[in-house]
């Protein structure tokens, strides 16, 4: 086949498809396709959506309604004592016989291990590190601290580094991810332009979103709860 015929076909190709798509504009009451291109006067989020905020009885409201709606649970706490209390009960009623928590700050201070006697409790990086990955997969409850939440979208943000394993909120059985009300965005874009200037050497390890617990529709089209992770999460938040 010559070149000639080639592009006679190819003319002609282009031809129909440009039939065919100025029919489907014609009819959409649109301009059909042109060499100029459109024009996007609108970039990212409008200016009153970056300005929105809610009082924080409503963010409260908002994000224990859209986390509630994704299959998570939240309870609310005064202070951080009232919460301790509240993750010792609550881990002796699940028969909790291994907790693995991250190296925070706040978790130390916390000092957990003095209200759990008959469970095990483990620091993430003070374990080898050739077992924390075992010890997550095996742990009854994993414990965190997050760095926000989100009312909007119902999600808790948490960041991992060496000290904070990603693992952590990922693989135990259940998660219970204490969110100090400080930490409660309105939007999304409260948490991530933040990030998005933050220099590149900066960041942290990862970033991790988390919606309720893990859920899968893959096989058979059948959802089924906590298969690549926890299948119960409790958000607490204190203040």
């Amino acid at each position: 086949m010559t070149n000639d015929v080639l592009k006679r076909l190819e003319a002609r190709s282009i031809a129909k498809q440009s039939e065919f798509i100025g029919n489907i504009a014609s009819r959409l009451g649109r301009v059909g396709k042109t060499d100029s291109k459109p024009k996007h006067p609108f970039k990212g989020a409008p200016a009153f959506w970056n300005e929105f905020d809610l009082p924080l009885e409503e963010r409260v409201s908002l994000f224990s309604d859209n986390w509630g709606k994704a299959g998570g649970h939240v309870v609310r706490h005064g202070s951080m004592e009232e919460a301790k209390a509240w993750i010792a009960a609550k881990a002796n009623e699940l028969g909790a016989k291994l907790v693995l928590r991250q190296n925070q700050p706040e978790l130390n201070a916390l000092a957990i291990e003095a209200e759990l006697p008959e469970a095990r409790v483990v620091v993430w990086d003070e374990a080898p590190k050739s077992d924390r990955l075992a010890v997550a997969a095996g742990a009854d409850i994993g414990l965190i601290v997050v760095d926000h939440a989100v009312a909007y979208t119902g999600s808790l943000v948490a960041k991992s580094s060496a000290r904070k394993g990603r693992s952590v909120s990922l693989l135990p059985t259940a998660l219970f991810a204490i969110v100090p009300l400080d930490r409660l965005k309105t939007r999304l874009g409260e948490v991530l332009r933040p990030l998005d200037a933050t220099p590149r050497e900066q960041l942290p390890a990862g970033v991790h979103f988390i919606s309720g617990p893990s859920r899968s529709a893959d096989i058979e089209n059948d959802l089924t709860i906590g298969v690549h992770g926890p299948g119960v999460v409790y958000a607490i938040l204190v203040g």
